[in-house]
């Protein structure tokens, strides 16, 4: 377990740094007014960025998802693995629903910090009091919400959270574990780096497309307050304004930036996790029974854990 726990955050790690500035473009995309449109679409928002604010600002809001990196990979490594063992075949169902349970559990740690993600990624932008610098990091910025909103408003959002990770975890895994099985890889493969590389993007980018709508949902929501002004009442009043005024494009808002960050953040991910494990374990688990997928050797524990 300690094995996974320290390949895990190495490889979340990986991940954050190639993935962020993705993921900021994502949301400023997501959230930004339709009246006033500041970007014209995912190049147009990088450019800009990058001449405003230059490169630093790809990486606004970066503290938070590194700050719970370590408890999110301990917590989804830990649950999967335990419920692949509690379930004890390992189908394509009990990936899904081991990677579902991950993913539920995780969200504890996961929505707090996608909300100070979020809130740090749009400071500087709009108008008035929306663009002012409230907050000093991302700790400052759960702090200040906590003092004004209590528990209630650092965990805004949860419930769209827990329904966009519930099932996009249950993909993710179901997803990986269907493509490392079909590629064949084989520790001694020498593509096997290559094939780990397209089975952790490709489960990104099919974990991604599953949930998407209720990302840009969450995103608005936890948003929504910036500024001091509140837009909506809820998720269902969130749905209704989003749609009466851009129409169901707008569950759309930032695909193109998620999915080009999805695969090289998984891809990277995946393969780090993988190498550091086999490295660690010295090919300990080639010798394991026929009934785990080949990749799934090298990755998992006793606890059979596979990469976010």
């Amino acid at each position: 377990m300690a094995m996974d726990f320290a390949a895990g955050c190495i490889g979340g790690a990986a991940g954050v740094l190639v993935g962020h500035p993705f993921d900021t473009v994502k949301v400023r995309l997501q959230v930004q007014n339709v009246d006033k449109p500041l970007y014209r679409g995912t190049y147009h928002c990088f450019q800009s960025i990058i001449r405003q604010e230059s490169m630093l600002g790809l990486y606004k809001g970066i503290g938070s998802p590194m700050m719970g990196l370590t408890f999110i990979n301990a917590i989804v490594f830990g649950v999967q693995g335990n419920a692949m063992r509690k379930l004890a075949k390992d189908t394509p169902l009990n990936q899904f629903l081991a990677g579902a349970s991950a993913g539920t559990i995780q969200c504890v740690i996961c929505c707090p910090m996608e909300l100070a993600k979020t809130r740090m990624q749009l400071q500087g932008t709009g108008e008035k009091k929306a663009s002012r610098k409230l907050y000093k990091n991302s700790l400052d910025c759960l702090v200040r919400i906590y003092r004004k909103e209590g528990i209630k408003g650092i965990n805004r959002g949860m419930t769209t959270t827990l329904m966009r990770e519930m099932p996009g975890f249950g993909v993710y895994f179901l997803a990986y574990d269907t493509l490392t099985r079909s590629l064949g890889c084989e520790p001694d493969d020498p593509y096997m780096i290559l094939k780990l590389l397209f089975a952790g993007g490709m489960s990104g980018i099919a974990s991604w497309l599953s949930t998407y709508p209720v990302d840009v949902i969450k995103s608005r929501l936890q948003a929504d307050g910036v500024g001091g002004v509140n837009q909506y009442n809820g998720i269902a009043d969130c749905v209704r304004q989003s749609m009466k005024k851009e129409g169901w494009k707008v569950f759309t808002r930032g695909l193109t930036s998620t999915l080009l960050r999805a695969f090289p953040v998984n891809a990277t991910t995946f393969a780090t996790v993988t190498l550091f494990l086999m490295y660690m374990r010295d090919g300990e688990e080639r010798g394991m029974q026929d009934c785990e997928p080949p990749v799934t050797h090298a990755l998992q524990s006793q606890a059979q854990t596979s990469s976010i």
